[in-house]
């Protein structure tokens, strides 16, 4: 009975040392062995034997790439702006040994060491240049931290800049400016619109007065060509110039009582008699010339 129990426990010691010797590490992954405290080696994907007992597995590291979130940060541009931003990097893990004995958290250390990099370049620049200047603060960046991680054991694909945004109250100042422009834009445009508008009423005045005083001079002449030939028929008689002096005093009189200050027109009882008193005035003129 007792030699039972002793093939028992062996075979089951021989199980268990079998289970601890024998280890299938996933795809994607690569395990850290030490052998009593110290670093043995890496073991890669597949079937692996370690010494039971001697061996341990110290960390299992993940060979694939890695997203890393850096957290959102104040940063203060060249110009005294502050500023929110954050970033996420890929990275990868090269040499395991380096990623565990090299540093004491790599991730923790990689978000640290971006966070801190991301404030040296966005600290050397204007918030206009921040702002707009996205690839050119990603490329900075990753040049910047490569021979820091490739110590660590690690590869940087690529490092995106999530977000770079002013302050609550640096947008609220920025829409308060660009409110202002707004109005100021407003304002020259309707002051433009009336320069305009005051231009194309004095040219309009202008063109009136141009046609006005050319119709002044057609009219004088007009009256110049009426009484050259007014007086050679007065020569001939008084009917002419009773009528030609008739239809102008009408018209005359007529206009008068159109205008907005006359009240009341008065015409002469006889008309006749009046024009014939011009006729008279005139010729009397014409005598004395």
């Amino acid at each position: 009975m007792e030699i039972f129990y002793i093939l028992l426990f062996l075979i089951g010691a021989i199980v268990y040392t079998m289970y601890k010797g024998v280890n299938i590490v996933p795809q994607g992954e690569e395990w850290v062995i030490e052998r009593l405290g110290k670093f043995n080696r890496t073991i890669t994907p597949g079937l692996n034997i370690i010494t039971p007992f001697l061996d341990t597995i110290k960390v299992k590291i993940d060979t694939r790439d890695i997203i890393l979130d850096v957290e959102k940060q104040e940063v203060i541009t060249l110009d005294n702006v502050v500023i929110i931003t954050n970033a996420v990097a890929f990275i990868r893990v090269t040499n395991p040994r380096d990623a565990i004995y090299g540093v004491e958290d790599y991730k923790q250390a990689i978000s640290q060491l971006v966070k801190t990099t991301l404030r040296s370049i966005i600290g050397e620049m204007n918030l206009d240049d921040a702002l707009s200047s996205r690839e050119q603060i990603k490329s900075k960046l990753k040049s910047q931290i490569l021979d820091d991680v490739a110590d660590w054991g690690i590869t940087v694909k690529s490092i995106e800049i999530q977000d770079i945004n002013p302050s609550e109250s640096m947008q609220a100042s920025m829409e308060r400016q660009a409110a202002a422009e707004r109005e100021r834009r407003a304002v020259e445009t309707q002051a433009e619109g009336l320069k305009n508008a005051a231009i194309l009423e004095a040219q309009g005045k202008l063109e009136a007065a141009k046609r006005e005083a050319e119709a002044q001079v057609a009219l004088a002449t007009a009256s110049s060509e009426a009484i050259k030939r007014l007086g050679e028929a007065m020569q001939g008689g008084e009917l002419p110039a009773m009528f030609l002096l008739g239809d102008r005093y009408i018209d005359a009189m007529e206009h008068l009582s159109k205008s907005p200050n006359s009240k009341l027109v008065i015409y002469p009882a006889d008309l006749q008699a009046a024009v014939k008193g011009m006729i008279g005035g005139l010729l009397h003129n014409n005598r004395q010339f």
